[in-house]
């Protein structure tokens, strides 16, 4: 507990002090791509060297769902906005607005999506994992 509490601390500073914006290169599994707002190596603190933290801002228009993926690095959401109904390794999950969620590296979203029929909903989604490492790889059909 104690580790995942300064990572924590260590990737919601890392944001505060050097937000810059990057796009995504990955497949899209959704409409909108994730848009990547911080990406920066670990360099400076032993336990996680040759991490690398990256903070994504996920948009679902209104009823959109999003194809089957998984995420190869550790996953911190919290929910800015909406409402999200994600199938994560075979358990059903509702977020809304306020509620942040957590998930182990490589598991399947056989399903996410916006149940909304007319408001959007917003993601920001931390990550770490190994440096290089695709935040999102669709599954393969």
């Amino acid at each position: 507990m104690k580790k995942f509490a300064f990572v924590l601390v260590v990737l919601s500073t890392a944001f505060a002090v050097n937000t810059k914006a990057q796009h995504s290169t990955h497949d899209e599994v959704s409409k909108h791509k994730p848009k990547v707002l911080f990406q920066r190596e670990i360099t400076s603190l032993p336990d996680v060297k040759g991490q690398e933290a990256k903070v994504v801002l996920v948009n679902f228009a209104p009823g959109e769902v999003a194809g089957a993926h998984r995420h190869p690095q550790a996953t911190i959401g919290y929910v800015l906005e909406g409402e999200i109904e994600s199938t994560f390794e075979g358990k059903k999950y509702v977020y809304k607005a306020g509620d942040t969620f957590w998930e182990e590296p490589n598991g399947l979203h056989s399903e996410t999506k916006n149940p909304s029929k007319t408001k959007e909903a917003k993601l920001l989604v931390f990550f770490l994992g190994a440096k290089g490492t695709p935040f999102l790889v669709p599954e393969k059909k």
